[in-house]
């Protein structure tokens, strides 16, 4: 099929799943660090602090995320997200009235759940589970939803705080989110199997069955896949968590530093679209060895970086992982165990993702607080995703034989 036809015959759906995406935003690390300054400035926390009671929410969220991901495989995408959406815009109303500290461990999770876990969650499971033969593309569709609110929101949301109060744009945000709602409900109001789907929109995985969460958890492809699903929720959201403490380490200015989104954004659709062409074509398991290698380059070119003009190289190889992490994994799933669990399978993942969230910006934070530089952890960084490509590529390599009588 035609990308014209594609696009013009799956609208709706293709369109809840970008608006899903670009919803989660006001959950992600990437939008709640622009005012790290002004709460850590208000609460008198440190690096240590702040990042410790980040991480508790985002555990916790985590833990939540197992039990409520699998309701997906129950409920219709419209009657999810109009909960999700709420629970959403509730979340920014929090965080825009916490009067102590104490009360961000509560504010952060509730703005993790809902965005960043259960708003993702419902984007990449509407996608898996509607598409089979276009997976991938339908995933790349849906994933530019997170590459327009990277490039747009910490810009305009930066130079807002120039004018505004942090916790009024706060408000603002729930306001957005509330918008959002009849959007959605109108896409929707026809959920059904996309005309994409030619032969139905069941998809089995290794050995032609669909696989349970408990089948997965007892088989080893699985946990070679762990650190691969850890790394760039723990890192990607360390940096973007930390963007105020490497602009000040670094000499820049913090509007310098975010004016190199776009360019992670520009690497990261181009890989969104690379990458659902290539899943179409090839599948996943050639691919998923591979896609985090361009972390190894950037988080070591952040560690020596003494220029914004190094930096946006950094940010080019970390935005072509990033794209090719919205649709990879959740292709992966699905290939390789079948999509009537899906949502429980992809909850369990997305899970792991938001702990690995939760761990990063709590240690790098501990380290900072510690007297070891984040430039010194970067390099580290680099170091562990080299071996999660291994890690990778030996587990699909012991597995891969098994999707033979699937085909």
């Amino acid at each position: 099929m035609r990308l014209h036809d594609f696009l013009r015959d799956n609208a709706p759906f293709l369109g809840a799943g970008f608006l899903l995406t670009f919803g989660s935003a006001f959950g992600q690390t990437f939008f709640i660090s622009v005012f790290a300054g002004e709460i850590r400035a208000e609460f008198g926390l440190s690096h240590g602090q702040w990042g410790r009671a980040y991480s508790l929410g985002t555990l916790v969220s985590a833990a939540v995320m197992v039990w409520t991901g699998g309701l997906v495989d129950r409920f219709r995408i419209r009657a999810a997200g109009l909960f999700v959406l709420l629970t959403l815009a509730f979340a920014c109303l929090f965080m825009a009235w916490t009067p102590g500290a104490w009360a961000l461990v509560p504010a952060v999770f509730l703005l993790r759940f809902a965005g960043q876990g259960m708003m993702s969650h419902l984007g990449a499971v509407s996608m898996a589970r509607w598409f089979v033969a276009s997976r991938g593309r339908a995933l790349s569709i849906a994933g530019l939803g997170f590459a327009a609110a990277e490039a747009s929101l910490p810009i305009l949301f930066v130079a807002l705080l120039a004018l505004y109060d942090w916790r009024l744009l706060w408000v603002g945000a729930a306001l957005a989110t509330l918008l959002l709602i009849p959007i959605l409900l109108r896409l929707l109001r026809l959920e059904r199997t996309p005309q994409s789907l030619a032969k139905g929109n069941v998809s089995f995985g290794m050995g032609g069955r669909h696989w349970t969460r408990g089948q997965v958890l007892r088989h080893r492809l699985f946990w070679f896949m762990v650190p691969a699903l850890l790394g760039p929720a723990a890192f990607n959201t360390a940096l973007f968590f930390q963007q105020v403490h490497v602009a000040e380490v670094k000499g820049w200015t913090h509007l310098e530093f975010v004016a190199l989104f776009p360019v992670y954004t520009a690497a990261n659709v181009t890989a969104l679209f690379l990458s659902g062409f290539l899943i179409d074509r090839f599948g996943t398991a050639r691919m998923m060895p591979l896609f985090q290698a361009p972390m190894i380059l950037g988080f070591a070119l952040f560690a020596v970086a003494d220029s914004p003009a190094v930096a946006l190289f950094a940010f080019l190889f970390l935005g072509l992982t990033s794209g090719a992490n919205a649709t990879l994994p959740s292709a992966f799933w699905a290939e390789f165990y079948g999509t009537a669990h899906i949502g429980a399978i992809k909850a369990m993942a997305a899970a792991i993702m938001v702990l690995g969230s939760a761990i990063g910006p709590g240690l790098t934070g501990t380290l900072i607080s510690a007297g070891i530089g984040i430039e010194t952890q970067f390099l580290w960084i680099a170091g562990y995703f080299a071996a999660t490509c291994a890690s990778v590529a030996i587990g699909i390599s012991t597995s891969r034989r098994d999707l033979a009588p699937a085909a």
